[in-house]
């Protein structure tokens, strides 16, 4: 007991700064402001893509008495998945290898409580998503760091191997990258697979590659996006689909074990007793029945690029330093003065509400979504303009 109350104890101080921002700082007291521009989510801000709501009302209408029964990862939506993955990585998936589940976060959650023990590190790499540490913690191993370097964020595979011990089980990529909206490449994932490939070796025991796909089919500039599981045989994928459709509460996603996977067979039923006893962590009813028809509904990519042309070289033009994402919804901005939670929340007073920073492990800079609409952009590029020029 006393364990469990000090694993729930660090959970706690590893939300608190982010609890704290949402349900009592500047996005609290203002998102439902008239005229705010609202930049901080990956949320939607316009109405729902063309075809959502069709593809949910036709997955509604029942077709036996068992439509809305239990459902666990039912075999049309596996092969649905499998069929996917098969066309995008021409690696051969198997519908028994995939667990749908609640998300790309319930598919980490369920993939820690899955393959980690009490005594594991699970490496991630930082500035990361925001709840990374928190699912480590929460499956009772240690979370162990590595951090990128801005602006570019390049994924350095040698700080990886540093970071690699006789107790490490697993690390965690996320390409394309949220914040940084970097898309590793052939290049360096291949060397990130030589790593890992040499350490499992090393420590007598695979390291898995949990590789959160949740923005692969948000790139841009024409790129091919490339799966780490085409790099290194023990990978893990996890996709949520509420990206792809800007329907993030609409939480349908999966967990894919690789073909290549050792001892993956052994794993599956892990996952189903992860799923139960996460509270039943599968997708709802009418989620599976409609994804036939979600898997073929995308966010328009050409609109988000479109909004990263336009923000991006203004920001620069008024003197900010600002990436140029590969993919995802975000640009990461450094602020002008060094405190990225005062910055913001001055924003957040003119008119343009932004995440720190500090919130995913990037101080001293902030995160724009290009979620936000094209009336947001040139509000909120007003508002960058002014803040930068009371900052001197």
């Amino acid at each position: 007991m006393v364990v469990e109350q000090r694993q729930i104890d660090r959970m706690l101080a590893n939300v608190a700064h982010i609890q704290e921002w949402i349900l009592h700082g500047p996005w609290a007291r203002n998102h439902l402001r008239p005229g705010i521009a609202d930049f901080a989510f990956g949320n939607p801000q316009e109405m729902p893509l063309p075809g959502l709501i069709d593809a949910l009302e036709r997955g509604l209408q029942p077709r036996d008495k068992d439509w809305f029964a239990y459902k666990v990862s039912e075999p049309p939506s596996q092969k649905i998945v499998a069929k996917s993955l098969r066309r995008r990585t021409g690696i051969g998936y198997l519908a028994s290898d995939i667990a749908m589940t609640a998300g790309a976060f319930g598919a980490l959650a369920v993939t820690m409580r899955a393959t980690v023990d009490a005594g594991d590190e699970v490496i991630f790499l930082s500035p990361p998503w925001f709840f990374y540490e928190l699912m480590v913690i929460a499956a009772g191993a240690t979370p162990v760091r590595v951090r990128l370097a801005p602006p570019a964020f390049d994924l350095d595979a040698d700080a990886v191997a540093a970071a690699i011990t006789p107790r490490t089980r697993a690390i965690i990529v996320n390409s394309p990258s949220n914040p940084s909206g970097r898309v590793y490449g052939p290049a360096e994932l291949s060397r990130l697979g030589a790593v890992l490939q040499a350490a499992s070796q090393r420590i007598g025991r695979p390291i898995l590659l949990v590789s959160d796909e949740s923005y692969n089919r948000i790139v841009f500039d024409g790129r091919a996006y490339r799966s780490p599981a085409e790099f290194y045989p023990a990978t893990i994928t996890i996709y949520t689909y509420g990206k792809t459709l800007l329907a993030p509460g609409q939480r349908i996603g999966y967990l894919a074990l690789s073909p290549t996977l050792p001892d993956r067979e052994a794993l599956r039923p892990r996952i189903m007793v992860a799923q139960i006893a996460a509270g039943w962590g599968f997708p709802n009813a009418l989620l599976q029945h409609a994804l036939g028809d979600l898997e073929a509904l995308s966010v328009d990519v050409g609109a988000l690029q479109a909004r990263r042309d336009r923000l991006v070289p203004a920001l620069l033009e008024m003197g900010y330093e600002a990436t140029l994402p590969e993919g995802t919804f975000y640009v990461m901005v450094r602020c002008p003065v060094a405190d990225d939670m005062a910055f913001t929340e001055r924003l957040a007073e003119l008119g343009a509400l932004v995440l720190p920073g500090t919130i995913v492990e990037c101080p001293g800079w902030f995160r724009i979504s290009l979620t936000a609409s094209d009336e947001m952009v040139e509000r909120g590029l007003d508002v960058f303009r002014t803040a930068l020029g009371e900052a001197g």
